[in-house]
């Protein structure tokens, strides 16, 4: 496992798409209990190195009910994004993870971490990539149907303060999913 992470972290397969350059993000050991899969870094942990260092970090600790110290024990929650670099700005935020992340190395991460119980979809990229066709019409009737994925993966939108229109319209979320979130994830790391 550490030879794949030094691997992925010296990874520049799309250095010239990366307007930052190549510093792959990603966490993980064989004993890692819950795997969050979300997006691509932002320019901060890009700056930082440290997944989910940043305002979206603060509220998923918040949906999930755990410390900073739980949420960076690496064997207890390993950190996979969609795509490990900063990809760069669009005109409504940050661009797509770059595409070549999750083929490359994705697959080779899982069969590393055997120990996983329960997986974290965070936004439209990553439940496209791992639930295909499962998926509802949209992101929202995703989440509203979580149930329907587990026990393995858990939907969630993406934590980005760029969301607060979305939970303001759907309070649901917060009022019904988050406490379901967080005693899954708490049966997960008594375990």
């Amino acid at each position: 496992m550490k030879e794949l992470l030094s691997d992925i972290r010296a990874c520049k397969i799309c250095i010239k798409d990366l307007p930052l350059g190549p510093r792959p993000i990603v966490a993980g050991h064989p004993e890692s209990k819950i795997l969050i899969i979300g997006h691509a870094p932002g320019t901060k942990v890009h700056q930082t190195g440290i997944p989910w260092d940043d305002q979206s970090g603060k509220q998923l600790r918040k949906w999930m009910g755990v410390t900073d110290e739980t949420f960076y024990d690496e064997t207890q929650v390993a950190h996979m994004p969609m795509g490990f670099c900063y990809p760069g700005k669009g005109k409504s935020g940050d661009l797509p993870p770059r595409p070549e992340c999750a083929p490359q190395w994705h697959d080779l991460l899982l069969q590393q971490m055997n120990n996983v119980q329960l997986t974290i979809l965070i936004g439209q990229y990553s439940q496209k990539h791992y639930l295909a066709d499962r998926r509802e019409k949209n992101l929202t009737e995703t989440v509203r149907n979580f149930d329907k994925y587990l026990p393995h993966y858990f939907v969630l939108p993406h934590p980005s303060p760029r969301n607060r229109f979305w939970l303001s319209k759907n309070p649901w979320f917060e009022e019904e999913i988050v406490p379901k979130l967080q005693a899954r994830i708490s049966q997960v790391l008594s375990r």
